[in-house]
């Protein structure tokens, strides 16, 4: 589901008020609630901040934990409210769209 301007261009509109991923090339990954975003960067709200250094999860499973605890209304946050420059983003997605598979029936980590 990608909105297009017009012009036919996607526009990143399509994420807010949605919870969303924004990765970067490092350790670090956030998930939260888009409120908005400019030519700087991104607001978002019931955020998280992960560091891989400093966790023992790969942000791939952060990421599906996250998943799943925001399907049962449980996922937690430790900023009520960041900033995050857009120059440190290389992704980004809705955290709903993430494929999620915390069963162990994936040992390789590659989805079937």
């Amino acid at each position: 589901m990608v909105s297009s301007q017009g012009n036919g261009k996607p526009t990143l509109e399509v994420f807010l008020g949605r919870c969303i991923v924004l990765d970067t090339a490092g350790p670090i990954v956030y998930i939260g609630r888009l409120e908005s975003f400019d030519e700087r960067g991104y607001w978002l709200t019931q955020a998280e901040l992960y560091d891989r250094n400093e966790g023992h999860s790969t942000k791939e499973r952060y990421v599906s934990e996250a998943y799943h605890l925001e399907r049962s209304g449980t996922r937690p946050a430790n900023r009520r409210r960041l900033f995050v420059e857009r120059s440190a983003i290389i992704s980004i997605s809705a955290l709903e769209d993430v494929i999620a598979d915390l069963t162990g029936d994936n040992p390789t980590g590659w989805m079937a």
